[in-house]
């Protein structure tokens, strides 16, 4: 059996029609997202439920100037059995003085005979510098993750060559070792960085090592900052959660 995951950070600014567009045409099976803000309009976790999808949501705890919650999304054409949200770090932590929480989703999704454990996350954006809060981030996204059955997904807002990004593949493997560029389709993404080419890798799928993946893509659009990422997992392999 073939599942296919996708990964996308829609933007706080993205096109959400032609986000709902891409997913109609992209076939996934189960998707990560961030930058998810329902109360916008449309509400996008609505409009992708009306293709058939399960989905999950938790806010960052971060309040935009306009009150709105931004947060991240998991959506699934199969069941969602449970899900938790884990803290990885937040304002009461001395490395941290940003008025927010960083936090990773999980949805455990039965399929067939199979629970995943899917994670989606969205770390610090430190614009492609060593940070450690960045790494007390990662070291917090490990720690509570299941040994096997797992995928973990989302914009780590790290490079490939970063600490948070080598730490993350001594644990799961990296379902596109190639490091297709995934961001810096506008500028406005970060004033700070003021991107002018789509020349850099901050979006990863992860997998842990009884999970078969192939087919990584990086998908084209502009209906956000960032590109969507996929990858096919193969559960043939698999025994039956315990």
């Amino acid at each position: 059996m073939r599942l296919k995951i996708l990964s996308w950070n829609i933007w706080l600014d993205g096109n959400l029609e032609a986000v709902t567009e891409l997913i109609r045409n992209s076939n996934a099976d189960i998707i990560g997202l961030q930058e998810v803000i329902p109360e916008r309009e449309p509400d996008i976790l609505r409009s992708i439920e009306g293709l058939g999808y399960q989905s999950t949501f938790t806010s960052v705890t971060e309040s935009r100037k306009d009150g709105k919650k931004m947060g991240n999304a998991i959506l699934s054409r199969y069941e969602i059995a449970n899900t938790q949200t884990h803290v990885l770090y937040d304002t009461d932590n001395r490395l941290s003085s940003e008025a927010e929480k960083r936090v990773a989703i999980q949805a455990d999704i039965q399929v067939n005979d199979i629970i995943l454990h899917v994670f989606s996350t969205h770390l610090a954006h430190t614009h492609q510098k060593q940070s450690n809060i960045q790494d007390m981030q990662a070291e917090s996204l490990i720690r509570v993750l299941p040994p096997e059955h797992t995928i973990v997904m989302g914009d780590f807002n790290a490079i490939p060559n970063s600490g948070v990004i080598q730490r993350m593949r001594e644990v799961l493997n990296d379902t596109d070792p190639n490091s297709t560029p995934t961001w810096g389709v506008y500028p406005e993404g970060c004033r700070v960085c003021n991107p002018q080419t789509l020349d850099t890798r901050l979006d990863y799928i992860f997998a842990t090592k009884d999970l078969e993946s192939h087919s990584p893509a990086v998908l084209q659009s502009k209906a956000s900052d960032h590109l969507p990422i996929s990858v096919v997992l193969n559960l043939q392999t698999l025994k039956q959660s315990r």
